[in-house]
């Protein structure tokens, strides 16, 4: 059985056509520098795939505890992606650090998640 190649909306196909690219570019020239990408990251149909991937990989809540639910209920998704998209514009987005979380092995000791 052949798969059938997956339908993207015109947004998302956009979204493939960049992250292609610089794929493609970084193969090429793997010692290349790449410098700030806010050009790329705060566009609008950017961050609505990256959001529609966090909502289908169920993404729990980070550093700042704000679940996806939380977002959806309380905030509303628009503005949320507006305020992050303002930040990056600006150049004024500073992420928190990651949550480090320690899982115990069989050993009983343990190692960061």
């Amino acid at each position: 059985m052949i798969a059938s190649k997956a339908q993207h909306t015109p947004m998302e196909e956009k979204v493939r056509v960049l992250q292609r690219k610089l794929y493609l570019s970084a193969k090429e020239q793997p010692k290349k520098k790449y410098g700030i990408l806010y050009d790329k990251t705060h566009r609008w149909d950017v961050l609505k795939l990256a959001w529609k991937q966090v909502r289908i990989n169920k993404g729990s809540a980070g550093i700042d505890d704000q679940s996806v639910d939380y977002i959806d209920d309380f905030i509303g998704v628009d503005t949320f992606l507006q305020e992050i998209q303002q930040e990056l514009r600006e150049k004024a987005y500073r992420p928190k650090p990651v949550k480090r979380v320690y899982i115990r092995k069989e050993n009983r000791k343990e190692r960061p998640l």
